[in-house]
This record gives C-alpha cells, structure tokens and sequence, in this order.
C-alpha cells in the first residue's frame, strides 16, 4: 500500500478501535474521544493541540449535529484540520505569503 493508503486505513481503524468500546459501534462517546485523543495525540507536534482536561469543549465544536457523539463524518474532519494545522506549522501559514505567478 502507499502512504497515502496506509494513513486512510490507520483513520479509519483507529475511529473503529475507539468506537467499538461501547454498543454504538459507528461513534464515539466523549469517554472514548477522550481515550483516543490521549493515546493517539499524545506526542510530537501533537502533544499541546487537544488538551484532554477540555474534552467537553474539544467535544461540543467536533459535535455538529448535536447528538452527543462523534461519528466518523465529525472525526475525519477533525483529523483534517489537525493535518491542515500540521502543514501550515511545519511550513508557515499561507496567507500571509505571496502568491508566485506561473
């Protein structure tokens, strides 16, 4: 498999590991977001972007439709955004650089 591959396949069964600890198999409480966000972003560039003591919050803005839960919509968004977080620390955020002509 590609990277690219093996990371869709690494998202998709983590959110099913996490999920499955209870009888909604397809969404993740806020005890198991919070699981997953201390075991799986826990380190690296990772460590200071979720504070696991701020769940509820971290829950409310993951939450969009309001049920209580995190289904695996919310959370690939979510893990989009620390993605898209992740690129613009790494590389510098690109508003604020000039565009090239081509």
């Amino acid at each position: 498999m590609s990277k690219l591959e093996q990371a869709i396949v690494a998202i998709v069964e983590v959110f099913e590991e996490f999920a499955g600890k209870d009888d909604k198999k397809s969404q993740l409480s806020k005890t198991e977001l919070s699981d997953l966000i201390k075991s799986q972003l826990s380190s690296g560039p990772f460590k200071d972007k979720v504070d696991p003591e701020n769940i509820k919050e971290v829950m409310d803005d993951l939450d969009k439709n309001r049920d209580g839960d995190v289904n695996f919509g919310e959370f690939s968004k979510y893990v989009a955004c620390l993605a898209k977080g992740y690129y613009r620390k790494k590389h510098g955020d690109d508003k604020d650089k000039p565009r090239r002509n081509k």
